[in-house]
């Protein structure tokens, strides 16, 4: 069969094809750039195998490109890296790999292209192209890979046991191909990601992270974590999350799966956003329900405080998980701590004050946090769902009378502590936050208007009723 090969492309494939000629190696494209060109979608990496040095043909290459492009070489793994034009080009000569039980980091050796292919995670990913000048363009399929694209399938080039004993990521990266191009686990594949899923511990939590994101970047994530959640995968690097699966009744009553509930509001989102740490927001918004769940007779179910408690374990679940410890976690958690407010507001009769209270807290992140709310909406009663929308528009015609009103996002009282303290004479002390707050509150519920004259004559208010004087 032969590969079809575009025009913009044949330059650069042809350069190294010849290149490899002179210098005595058989050159192949393998793996994603074949498959994915093969379904029709953008690559924009490009893998080499020869065989002979990789980094002797990247330099090689290299040397005959206008501009030189900038030459990464990786001397410890047998491979270099370059970018040209929109491509980034990774060279590496064919090997063969064994591996020991208690590390993914193989024994390798000068291998033969059936070799190379054997090492591949996937049948759809050990396809190749030759580059060479006497069968230019021929695509080698030495595992039915074209067959498994058709019918939209993740199989194993080898035993399944042995590919993911040997490298326990392989088993992220399948359900992470699942969830991107919405392919289905070969039962006998998955059935070996499900017994040797506790080999995923000998995984750096870096590489288990980045699996993880590209799946919760994919179209339809829920695919995703299902896979890792029926595999058991999940529990063993985000317990947290598992533990939002189940549903318990008592005297009949019986609350809604949070786990599947979590998925919908995740993939309810991903349809408007592809921020990364706004969907890990959808994630995390009730990771707190199970240790706040409580059965109250008369009542139900409830989760009180699971919005704050949810927000403290942001830090502790993102530094685990090595996700990044910065403002993109501290957003997170502030949308996980505000995200039932929005929908309180619905339920109520909606004041200026309340509103003025949401948007000084949410500050500019305010229209994520009303997306998350929305996306949260999700009960499978119909006319329930039509009446929170409706009352939810009443909520952001609001917001948008009182901000234009009032300007509360991302304000800040006209009076800072620093002259509360030269006013009373103090020093750092509480009764410092206690004027400001006070301050704060009053002018956000309506009880003073937000100009500096009021809020100085409420703090010396203030202060006399927590036994201060003003110092003339």
């Amino acid at each position: 069969m032969i590969f079809k090969i575009e025009d913009y492309e044949r330059e650069i494939l042809s350069l190294i094809g010849n290149t490899g000629k002179s210098l005595g190696f058989p050159v192949y494209a393998v793996g994603g750039y074949v498959r994915d060109r093969l379904l029709n979608r953008d690559s924009k990496d490009l893998d080499i195998v020869c065989l002979g040095s990789g980094i002797e043909l990247a330099t090689a290459v290299a040397s005959q490109l206008h501009p030189r492009p900038r030459l990464s070489i990786f001397k410890r793994f047998g491979t270099a890296m370059l970018k040209h034009e929109d491509l980034e080009i990774e060279f590496v000569g064919a090997r063969k790999e064994s591996y020991r039980q208690d590390s993914r980091k193989p024994s390798v050796e000068d291998g033969t292209l059936q070799d190379d292919q054997n090492r591949r995670d996937f049948t759809i990913n050990a396809l190749a192209v030759s580059l060479n000048e006497k069968d230019f363009g021929e695509l080698i399929d030495s595992f039915n890979g074209i067959k498994h694209l058709a019918e939209r399938k993740i199989v194993t080039p080898l035993a399944p046991g042995k590919t993911f004993s040997d490298d326990p990521l392989r088993m992220m990266r399948a359900i992470r191909f699942a969830s991107q191009l919405k392919f289905e686990i070969d039962p006998n594949t998955f059935e070996a990601i499900k017994k040797y899923s506790g080999r995923l511990s000998i995984i750096s939590m870096e590489r288990v992270i980045t699996e993880l994101n590209k799946i919760v970047l994919s179209e339809k994530p829920s695919l995703g974590f299902k896979l890792l959640f029926d595999s058991g995968l999940l529990n063993h690097f985000f317990p947290e999350m598992a533990r939002l699966h189940g549903i318990e009744i008592i005297n009949g009553k019986s609350h809604k799966d949070n786990f599947y509930h979590t998925l919908e509001v995740l993939d309810n989102i991903s349809r408007n956003t592809d921020d990364l740490y706004l969907r890990w927001a959808a994630i995390m918004h009730d990771i707190a329900k199970p240790p706040t769940k409580r059965f109250e007779p008369g009542t139900g179910w409830t989760f009180h405080g699971h919005d704050g408690l949810g927000a403290a374990l942001v830090p502790k679940i993102f530094r685990r998980l090595k996700l990044p410890l910065d403002a993109k976690m501290k957003f997170v958690q502030k949308l996980v701590k505000l995200h039932l407010r929005p929908i309180s507001l619905t339920k109520e009769n909606i004041s200026d004050a309340a509103i003025r209270k949401l948007l000084f807290e949410a500050g500019d992140d305010i229209d994520d946090l009303m997306m998350l709310c929305e996306a949260d909406i999700t009960s499978k009663n119909p006319n329930k769902v039509k009446r929170y929308l409706e009352n939810y528009q009443v909520v952001k015609q609001k917001m948008i009378e009182v901000e234009e009103k009032d300007h509360i996002r991302n304000w800040q009282p006209p009076i800072s502590g620093e002259e509360i303290m030269r006013t009373f004479n103090l020093p750092p002390c509480r009764e410092i936050g206690t004027i400001k707050s006070a301050i704060k509150d009053a002018i956000l519920d309506g009880k003073i208007p937000n100009e500096y004259d009021a809020a100085f004559k409420y703090m010396l208010e203030k202060g006399q009723s927590l036994g201060l004087e003003k110092v003339n």
